[in-house]
C-alpha cells in the first residue's frame, strides 16, 4: 500500500523546478515490472535516465503550451471523463433502467423459458429469386452437414454467418425470450434442450442453424440484475448514468458551475478516493504532451528534413552498404503502348523521386486512371518487373488483361549513392541522432538534481 503522507513519501527528484516523489517515481518505475522488489540498483538507475528524460520533454512541450492547444485539452478532457465516469454513475437511475428492461422480458417470458443460442444465419432477402433461394439452402445445408460431423459451431458462425453482429462471437445471442424473436426462430429454438441443435429453419430473414445452451426459468432481478447492468453498461447507460448526474449537478448549482468545473471537482474527489488514478490520469496527460513536442521537434521535423538527411546519409555511408545490388527507380504499367511510351518519356527526365507528381501534371487526369507508377529501391526478389527487366532472373511475368503494357525507369546500383536509397534506415537513425541532440539541449537548459539517499530506498521501504 502506498503511502502518500509527506513524511513517509519524500521527494526524490527535482526536474526543472518540480519536485518528483518516491511514489510517484515508483508508480511509473513498477507498472510494468511484475516483481519490483526483484529489481537491481543498476536496473533503477538506468531507468532514472530515461524518467528524467521523459520529465525534461514534458517540460519542454509545456513551455512550449502545447498544453493550451484546444485540440490537446479535448482529447485529454476525453480520456479524463472516460476514467471518472465511475464516480459520476448514478446508481438510482442505472438500477430504474435496468428495472424497466426487467420486467419488459418478465412480461414477454411468461411461463416460458430464457433460453441462451448461438445461430448461424445466411440472408434470404424478401424478393430474392428461386435460384438464389435454393443456393442459400444448399449453402446452409452443407454448413449443417459439416457440424454433424463434428465441426465447431463458434468457427463456422464467424466463417460463415451473415449476422455480423454476432458472428465475431461465434454466433452467440444475448439471453431472450419467446417474444423478442420471429416466430419460426422461436418454434424452432424452444423445441430443443441444452446442447441440442436444430437443422436449418427458414424465416422472414434466412436459413438459421440454431444450437441451444442453457434454458430455465427468468430469475428474480435481484439475481438478475449484475448481468442487465453490465450489458446496458455495454450499450451506453454508464454514459447516459454519468451525464444525467452531471446534468443534475449543474442544474443544482444554479448556473455557478461550468461543465469543466464538475469534473475538476469530481477529479479531486476521486483522486483523494484512489491516489493511483492521480498518477494514471497524469501519465495519459503527459504522453500527449511528449508525443506532440517529440512530433514538432524529432519525428516530422527530421523526417522533412532533406539537408539534413543528405548530410547524415554522406557521412555515415559506411552503415548502409548492401551485401547485393538494387534497382533504384520506377515501375510502371499501362493500358496502352502508346501511353507507356509517354510514361517512359517523363520519367526520364526525373532523377529521383519525384515521377509520380511529375505525371500527375503532365498527363491528363482521366489517363491517370490507366497508369500505376512506384518509386522504389528493390533487390532481386522483390518485384516481378523488376526481376524480370533488370535482374534477368524471371523469364516472363504473370499476365496482366487490365494493364499488360509494363516497363522500369531506373539504374541498377552495387551500393546507395544517395540518401533516397536507403531513406527509411536514414530517416530513423537520423530521427534518433536528432532526439539525442534534443535531450542533451534539454539537460543543458533545465536543472536536475537527484536524491541519492531518497532513490536508494525506492522499492525497499
Amino acid at each position: 500500500m502506498l503511502s502518500w503522507a509527506q513524511s513517509t513519501d519524500p521527494v526524490v527528484m527535482t526536474i526543472a523546478g518540480k519536485k518528483v516523489t518516491r511514489s510517484e517515481f515508483e508508480y511509473s518505475l513498477n507498472k510494468y515490472n511484475e516483481k519490483p522488489a526483484e529489481l537491481s540498483d543498476e536496473e533503477i538507475k538506468n531507468y532514472l535516465n530515461l524518467y528524467i528524460n521523459y520529465r525534461l520533454k514534458v517540460q519542454a512541450a509545456i513551455d512550449a503550451r502545447i498544453d493550451t492547444l484546444s485540440s490537446f485539452r479535448k482529447e485529454y478532457a476525453t480520456y479524463r471523463d472516460a476514467q471518472l465516469r465511475t464516480y459520476l454513475y448514478d446508481s438510482v437511475f442505472a438500477d430504474s433502467v435496468a428495472r424497466v428492461v426487467y420486467n419488459t422480458i418478465n412480461e414477454s417470458v411468461g411461463d416460458s423459458d430464457i433460453v441462451e443460442l448461438s445461430h448461424i444465419l445466411l440472408v434470404v432477402p424478401q424478393n430474392s429469386n428461386k435460384t438464389f433461394v435454393d443456393q442459400q439452402y444448399k449453402r446452409i445445408d452443407s454448413i449443417y452437414t459439416a457440424l454433424q460431423a463434428g465441426a465447431d459451431f463458434s468457427e463456422m458462425a464467424q466463417k460463415y454467418s451473415d449476422d455480423k453482429r454476432t458472428a465475431p462471437k461465434g454466433g452467440r445471442l444475448p439471453w431472450i425470450g419467446p417474444a423478442q424473436v420471429l416466430p419460426e426462430f422461436r418454434d424452432a429454438a424452444y423445441a430443443l434442450k441444452p446442447g441440442m441443435m436444430s437443422r436449418p429453419v427458414l424465416t422472414p430473414v434466412g436459413y438459421h442453424i440454431i444450437l441451444m445452451h442453457d434454458r430455465h426459468p427468468l430469475e428474480p432481478y435481484e439475481q438478475k440484475k449484475a448481468e442487465l447492468l453490465a450489458s446496458l453498461n455495454e450499450r451506453g447507460l454508464r454514459e447516459e448514468a454519468a451525464e444525467r448526474k452531471i446534468r443534475r449537478i449543474l442544474a443544482e448549482s444554479k448556473g455557478s458551475m461550468s461543465r469543466e468545473d464538475v469534473m475538476q471537482s469530481v477529479q479531486q474527489h476521486a483522486e483523494a478516493e484512489t491516489p493511483e488514478l492521480k498518477y494514471l490520469l497524469a501519465e495519459y496527460h503527459d504522453g500527449l504532451l511528449l508525443y506532440e513536442a517529440s512530433n514538432r521537434t524529432v519525428w516530422q521535423k527530421a523526417a522533412a528534413d532533406e539537408k539534413g538527411l543528405a548530410e547524415y546519409f554522406k557521412e555515415n555511408k559506411e552503415k548502409y552498404r548492401w551485401e547485393e545490388p538494387h534497382f533504384r527507380g520506377y515501375v510502371y504499367r499501362t493500358r496502352s503502348k502508346e501511353m507507356a511510351r509517354k510514361v517512359a518519356k517523363i520519367l526520364k527526365r526525373v532523377k529521383y523521386d519525384q515521377g509520380v507528381e511529375l505525371l500527375r501534371k503532365e498527363l491528363p487526369a482521366d489517363s491517370m486512371k490507366f497508369v500505376r507508377v512506384h518509386f522504389g529501391v528493390y533487390k532481386q526478389g522483390e518485384n516481378d518487373v523488376v526481376d524480370h527487366k533488370i535482374f534477368k532472373s524471371l523469364k516472363t511475368l504473370k499476365p496482366n488483361k487490365v494493364l499488360p503494357y509494363y516497363g522500369v525507369r531506373g539504374k541498377k546500383l552495387k551500393q546507395p549513392s544517395h540518401v533516397v536509397d536507403a531513406k527509411p534506415q536514414v530517416v530513423s537513425d537520423y530521427q534518433d541522432y536528432c532526439e539525442k541532440q534534443w535531450i542533451e539541449s534539454l539537460r543543458e537548459k533545465y536543472t536536475v538534481s537527484v536524491d541519492e539517499n531518497v532513490l536508494r530506498t525506492v522499492n525497499k521501504h
